[in-house]
């Protein structure tokens, strides 16, 4: 991957919320058609440094450029348009609407699509996540699993060049699991640039390139994943000292 280009950066990043500081001077790359796995104890600002490459947090000092241009003075949704996408932690579906009326709001709103064109990239959508068989059943009758895919299916209607995965496997089941790494391990073939938060190890090693560690507000290591899961700062910070 040396040799691909860097799609998205943050350089010397760092956020304050009032006297408390989550990024230290946090520095990222993510070079196109990557998957790049982060992680980190909780606190470890990981989350918040989605925030900010997203542009749904102000940097208090550091820069965010995509494709080699400066975005920080874009917000959230120019970013988005500008094909830096994103998932939450908690999907948060409009619950009222259907499955396809949810994703056809990311496809108007987030890639700027109308009529037949919005609705050929929102059903897409749902086909690459599973959920076509579901497009007409209203939000609120699905169950995790369904509303991971439909998060995941409202981010890719937004047409990414990069598409940010914020703990996506939290919650599921095992079986559930694997389903939702088939998925994520099919858009890295696809050739999709991804980067991937994750407390669920065995999952985001089946997919990234290279994986960061953050610990209190800071990157520890990076680098190929295995190596980084055996730096003895990184079990000592992250595993608790026993390797996993």
């Amino acid at each position: 991957m040396d040799d691909h280009p860097v799609l998205l950066a943050g350089h010397d990043l760092v956020k304050h919320f009032g006297p408390l500081q989550v990024l230290f001077g946090v520095d990222v790359q993510v070079r196109r058609g990557e998957a790049l796995g982060i992680v980190g104890p909780n606190g470890a600002g990981k989350t918040t440094l989605f925030g900010v490459l997203a542009g749904t947090l102000p940097a208090s000092a550091g820069s965010v450029h995509f494709e080699g241009r400066d975005i920080g003075a874009l917000d959230a949704a120019q970013r988005c348009r500008a094909g830096i996408a994103r998932t939450h932690q908690v999907p948060r579906p409009f619950l009222g609407m259907s499955v396809l009326d949810n994703v056809l709001v990311a496809a108007q709103h987030g890639a700027g699509r109308r009529g037949g064109a919005a609705l050929a990239l929102a059903r897409g959508a749902l086909e690459k996540s599973g959920l076509a068989p579901l497009a007409t059943r209203p939000a609120a009758t699905l169950g995790l699993l369904d509303r991971k895919r439909l998060e995941l299916a409202r981010a890719l209607a937004t047409q990414p060049r990069v598409l940010l995965l914020d703990e996506i496997g939290g919650g599921l089941t095992e079986a559930e699991l694997l389903q939702l790494v088939a998925l994520v391990a099919q858009l890295r073939r696809d050739g999709l640039t991804l980067v991937w938060i994750e407390h669920v190890l065995h999952a985001l090693l089946k997919v990234i390139d290279r994986l960061v560690c953050m610990d209190a507000g800071s990157v520890l290591a990076e680098g190929e994943p295995h190596a980084v899961m055996a730096d003895p700062r990184v079990v000592a910070a992250y595993l608790g000292g026993a390797a996993a």
